[in-house]
């Protein structure tokens, strides 16, 4: 199976060491084993706010302050690769477009692992791009959330959970949210829109537990399937 996960970076930060990206890194191995072909999508996380919130006390602008956010997706996306050895490949920063020429050559054998590349444009939207790139069979979005919910349940903890969404329902919920460079909520509109386009899969899951990964694709998980 043709594979790409956008994975947040906050679960890849959120314990800043190497035993917690290697709980990651062992799922995504699992997976390479069972025979899947995959591409990880590393998002920014706390430490993209952090330098961002510096930046702007700096008096960077907007292109300044997202640009900021996307080499922190780097980072993160270049400490993980680095954890894959041989078996992954980082498709390093440069414009989006020959980020996704490079996926069509390397994409095949080993974990592409990339992150974000052009401004004002979220870490989601470029992992729709790939997924596009290589026709994958699913999206899996990995973030600190469970699923699909119709309004934040950070908020409100009586917003409903859905297991089944349509694309078109989907993207009625996102319309809701925020869409601000460096805080996407839940996933980005115009990510939502090419996958609607795409008719692509998507599987919304929690990662604290990286098993829910694996769950994802095989079955059994607790998420939000978009499709």
């Amino acid at each position: 199976m043709k594979i790409v996960i956008s994975i947040g970076g906050s679960l890849l930060t959120k314990e800043l060491t190497a035993e917690n990206f290697k709980k990651y890194i062992d799922v995504f191995l699992e997976l390479k084993n069972k025979g899947h072909q995959l591409i990880v999508v590393c998002g920014g996380g706390k430490v993209c706010r952090e330098y961002r919130d510096i930046g702007k006390k700096l008096g960077g602008n907007d292109e300044q302050l997202d640009f900021i956010g996307i080499m922190a997706t780097h980072l993160n996306a270049a400490t993980l690769s680095s954890g894959l050895g041989n078996n992954g490949e980082l498709i390093k920063w440069k414009p989006l477009k020959k980020a996704v020429k490079e996926v069509k050559q390397k994409f095949g054998d080993k974990i592409l692992v990339g992150a974000g590349y052009d401004p004002f444009s979220s870490s989601d939207f470029d992992a729709a791009s790939f997924a596009k790139a290589i026709a994958a069979d699913v999206l899996i979005n990995v973030s600190n959330i469970n699923g699909v919910y119709s309004e934040d349940p950070k908020i409100n903890p009586n917003a409903k959970k859905f297991d089944k969404l349509t694309h078109k329902e989907f993207i009625k919920i996102i319309k809701k949210n925020v869409q601000v460079p460096g805080e996407y909520r839940l996933f980005d509109l115009p990510a939502a829109k090419l996958i609607k386009r795409l008719k692509l899969k998507a599987v919304f899951i929690d990662g604290n537990d990286p098993m829910e990964i694996i769950r994802a694709i095989e079955g059994n998980h607790r998420g939000t399937v978009i499709e």
